[in-house]
């Protein structure tokens, strides 16, 4: 884990408009993934996640905050939300079946 590395409580994914979905763990990531692989560099909600983050990453700002601000960024620029929850607690929630041999 890097220094300046500040993880979410919940991990983030995303579906990329190639199809490919991707998993945002923490603040760092969700930077990094602004700054140099976002497709669309303006809005007022992009410009607020890369502010926020940078906040997060300095210890100014809260991280659910910055996540926050990059879930609202995403949705600015029509990347949906693949899944918000935690990957444990959906498993818990999807039905368990068992087969018959």
């Amino acid at each position: 884990m890097l220094l300046n590395e500040i993880p979410w409580t919940i991990p983030l994914t995303v579906r990329l408009s190639s199809g490919i979905t991707h998993t945002f763990n923490s603040v760092y990531e969700a930077l990094d993934f602004l700054e140099n692989e976002w497709p669309l560099r303006k809005g007022q909600r992009y410009e607020r996640a890369v502010r926020t983050c940078r906040g997060a990453l300095n210890r100014m700002t809260p991280a659910a905050v910055a996540r926050e601000a990059f879930v609202a960024a995403c949705l600015e620029a029509g990347i949906p939300i693949v899944m918000t929850g935690h990957p444990a607690r959906q498993q818990a929630a999807e039905p368990k079946t068992t087969r018959s041999a």
